[in-house]
């Protein structure tokens, strides 16, 4: 594939993400539901595989740092960041729990958990959704085009306008600063 290929694929994505007035709302709904949850001194916790790992970490980071404002801290958890925790779950419960354990043990009723997962099937993200449900979390997910499973468990499912991984992650980068962007102007908007 040539650089101009990956560049036309992206712009394809992109044009399909501008033109989605329904992922707008969409992505609307999310920014309100998170908002509603950080000033009720509730948390975001964050997870997924591979790059979402990566787009968990970065989101979470964005939110309790900054992100163009020098500003309070917000709550936010990326659950694949502890390697103790993450390889004690997975070495004495298997790796599909080492996302719903963490929630488990401290996820709570108010709590927003953002799964990530270009597929819409990762069994541990879908373990995680199940027990955040169980526990009051609302669900908010970043998927693929067909939204796999995490489509219908989820209260909020942002499905990305595509079926290449590399495509949807660079979408989900974009909703991700997106999320962050308002949600900072929103909470802070004179600083």
């Amino acid at each position: 594939m040539t650089i101009k290929k990956h560049l036309e694929e992206n712009e394809l994505a992109l044009r399909a993400f501008h033109a989605d007035s329904d992922l707008h709302e969409k992505i609307e709904e999310t920014i309100q539901t998170m908002m509603t949850s950080l000033k009720s001194g509730a948390k975001v916790l964050c997870a997924g595989n591979g790059g979402s790992a990566a787009d968990a970490q970065h989101f979470a980071a964005e939110l309790v740092s900054r992100f163009y404002k020098n500003r309070p801290a917000l709550a936010a958890i990326a659950l694949t960041t502890d390697t103790s925790i993450l390889t004690a779950i997975s070495n004495d419960f298997g790796y599909e729990e080492v996302f719903s354990r963490q929630i488990e043990g401290i996820g709570n009723k108010g709590d927003v958990f953002l799964a990530i997962s270009t597929s819409g099937n990762s069994k541990n993200i879908l373990k995680a959704i199940a027990v955040a449900k169980e526990k009051g979390l609302c669900v908010v997910s970043l998927t693929g085009a067909s939204g796999g499973q995490m489509k219908e468990l989820s209260d909020h499912c942002l499905m990305m306008p595509s079926e290449s991984t590399p495509r949807i992650q660079e979408c989900h980068l974009l909703v991700e600063h997106i999320i962050c962007a308002e949600i900072e102007e929103r909470f802070f908007p004179k600083q």
